[in-house]
């Protein structure tokens, strides 16, 4: 007989919003070094290259804590990696702002980025294990919302600190300067995100697997009171037999031969094309990148900004939709969206530029419209369906590991993209406009693999996946 599910939505809509601080600590960590990369730059007299490392090294820290964080969750549980994050951001926090150098501050950031990492994984396996499948995409994609308000409120921040002191290179407050500031912002949220862990009760499909049902019915209870027992059942029954997941689970026979699974195979696609489109250019180099075009410091900073917003307003698009039409038609759209967009960029930035690499007469307003474009198509498409996606498409036995893979993929992919970015555009690479052209092959690659190689997952139960 089907269950009359009434879930106490108040209950997951707590827990989900909670939960999703992880995921703007994410968005604000990342983006930060947006404001602050130009005058670290000019502080440190780094070279191109080492800017590079500087801002993408970070991203090796969060594919180490991406990696691990799925087997950390499965063995301390999600609340205790929630928290483990939360220590990792504030000590981050704290010390990127006061670095002697180069080296020590990007180990400051690589610890930033585990945090980074962790949160990335945590975040969306919890949302996926305590909201009900009918609202789990819109609840999943919290995940994606709170990253983006994490990423306005850093460029908001940021453009705020150096209208009041001029420039992110000038003096701020006590002798420290702007882009230091900005740095400093994090502690708040960081120990926002460690006081709501230490509030958030442990995923109930966790301590079913540890044996803990007392506790996971009590949980359950608050969230279904009337299916408790049921639901027990069936996450008992995903679990029969099962052994701690390995590696090896992600490969399966095919045609005779081990050979990784269809559904590991659409996870990494999914995982690394977000990445290889070059959204993170944008909220990473964004301002340097408008600077070296012709636009002033503070212009810079401001369109920075109204990317953000943009990014914001569409996260709640997809918010609205994803449940509605499902993930497999938002991604197409998104991809061909992001195709002509970033195509367009490619060619103002090859065919519209002076000698010194400024955008010239039409060519820089049609650069910025089409770049907003492009935050838009992601915004309500790629950026919040890959994390839902990854949260719901693989079975209860191997979607600890499977996830940790995944995130390895995308931050890996994450790091190419952020560390090539300045080589590949600066003095002595091929240009901002073919490196943009790079983005839209890619682009155009994702519409062949989201048509072929992806699976709808709207309305399915975790435990029929």
């Amino acid at each position: 007989m089907q269950q009359t599910k009434k879930y106490n939505l108040r209950i997951v809509l707590m827990i989900t919003l909670s939960a999703a601080i992880g995921g703007f600590l994410l968005g604000f960590d990342s983006s930060v070094i947006n404001g602050a990369n130009g005058a670290l730059k000019a502080h440190f007299n780094a070279t191109d290259v080492e800017l590079a490392w500087a801002v993408s090294l970070c991203l090796i820290g969060a594919a180490t804590g991406a990696y691990f964080a799925g087997r950390l969750a499965d063995s301390f549980g999600r609340i205790r990696c929630m928290l483990a994050a939360s220590v990792l951001f504030l000590i981050s926090a704290i010390g990127s702002g006061v670095p002697f150098g180069i080296p020590d501050f990007i180990i400051w950031r690589v610890i930033g980025g585990i945090g980074i990492g962790v949160a990335s994984i945590i975040a969306p396996v919890y949302i996926a294990e305590t909201a009900p499948a009918h609202l789990r995409g819109r609840l999943g994609s919290m995940q994606q919302f709170a990253i983006v308000i994490g990423i306005f409120i850093a460029l908001l921040s940021n453009y705020i600190i150096v209208r009041i002191s001029g420039s992110a290179s000038n003096e701020l407050i006590g002798g420290f300067k702007a882009w230091q500031v900005m740095f400093w912002i994090e502690v708040i949220p960081a120990l926002m995100y460690g006081t709501a862990a230490l509030k958030l009760p442990e995923s109930p499909r966790y301590l079913i697997r540890k044996g803990r049902i007392d506790e996971a019915r009590q949980i359950l209870a608050q969230i279904d009171a009337e299916n408790v027992e049921h639901e027990i059942y069936s996450i008992q029954e995903t679990f029969k037999n099962e052994k701690p997941a390995r590696i090896a689970d992600l490969f399966e026979k095919i045609a005779g031969k081990k050979r990784i699974a269809p559904v590991v195979w659409a996870g990494l696609g999914l995982a690394v094309l977000q990445q290889l489109v070059g959204i993170n250019v944008i909220f990473y180099y964004g301002t340097i990148l408008w600077q070296s075009a012709g636009f002033g410091e503070s212009d810079a900073f401001l369109t920075s900004l109204i990317a953000s917003i943009i990014n914001l307003l569409m996260t709640i698009v997809a918010i609205v939709l994803i449940d509605r039409i499902g993930r497999k038609p938002l991604l197409l759209i998104g991809s061909i969206g992001m195709v002509f967009t970033l195509g367009t960029l490619a060619l103002c930035f090859m065919f519209g530029t002076d000698a010194s690499g400024s955008l010239v007469g039409s060519s820089g307003i049609i650069a910025l419209v089409a770049a907003n474009l492009y935050v838009t198509f992601f915004a309500a498409t790629w950026g919040p369906v890959m994390w839902v996606m990854l949260g719901e498409m693989f079975n209860n036995r191997i979607r600890g590991v499977a996830i940790a893979i995944c995130g390895l993929a995308q931050w890996g992919a994450n790091f190419i993209v952020c560390w090539s970015f300045p080589v590949l555009a600066g003095k002595n690479g091929i240009g901002v406009g073919p490196t943009y052209l790079l983005y839209t092959a890619f682009a155009a690659f994702s519409i062949f693999f989201v048509a072929k190689f992806v699976t709808e997952t709207r309305g399915k139960t975790l435990e029929s996946m």
